[in-house]
């Protein structure tokens, strides 16, 4: 048996911790503005299914490997970090063409982009590690247990990241058909992945990565 009780205080800690801006929460914003509400429910997929990944390895134990081996977070955000650099590059130089070219593939690859940005995100990896075993409760069942909190969680997050990468889209409607207005959105969206690669590799060089 599982303990649900522990789910008013386990929602609140998800919202604390999904709020801050972060990897997940800025790239829907940024397919959002350069692809549209389309794009952003594919987008939001390929996010849940690298959480569900995630979840899926905490039940099995793979948090245990991680805390064995901090250096695997600062390498995975490192590797996020690359990812967000190429996505931010690539649609720096969509903008500076600004033609229907920019919409190719809207349908595939949001999907593969937010499975990528969602697995090289080292909070969602500290997030089943750390803070899914405090929520176990009186459950008498802890691999059911924890596969109940990253169902919630996954859940939380498809559902808050979509609803903004959909607004976001919003401003992408408005503007298609505008060569300039499309123009705007991409440099906005590129502007927002080189500022996350940035604040990903400060956090690793502050934390002491390199000597």
């Amino acid at each position: 048996m599982v303990d649900v009780a522990v789910l008013p205080a386990f929602i609140a800690v998800i919202l604390l911790f999904l709020i801050p801006p972060g990897p997940d929460m800025a790239f829907m914003v940024a397919v959002g503005l350069e692809r549209g509400r389309r794009a952003a429910v594919t987008a939001i997929l390929g996010i849940g299914t690298g959480m569900s990944l995630y979840a899926a390895g905490a039940v099995a134990g793979i948090g245990q490997l991680a805390q064995a081996h901090p250096l695997l977070f600062d390498l995975v955000k490192l590797l996020g970090a690359g990812y967000l650099i190429w996505l931010g590059i690539g649609t720096l130089r969509s903008a500076r063409r600004a033609t229907t070219d920019h919409d190719v593939s809207v349908t595939a690859r949001p999907y593969v982009r937010g499975l990528l940005i969602s697995l090289t995100n080292p909070k969602i990896i500290l997030f089943f590690v750390a803070v899914l075993p405090q929520f176990l409760g009186e459950a008498q069942n802890t691999g059911l247990q924890l596969a109940m909190l990253g169902a919630v969680n996954v859940m939380m997050e498809v559902v808050l990241y979509g609803a903004i990468g959909l607004l976001a889209g919003t401003f992408n409607a408005r503007f298609a058909s505008s060569g300039k207005g499309r123009a705007v959105l991409s440099y906005m969206a590129g502007a927002v992945y080189l500022v996350l690669a940035g604040v990903a590799v400060a956090d690793v060089v502050s934390a002491g990565f390199f000597p």
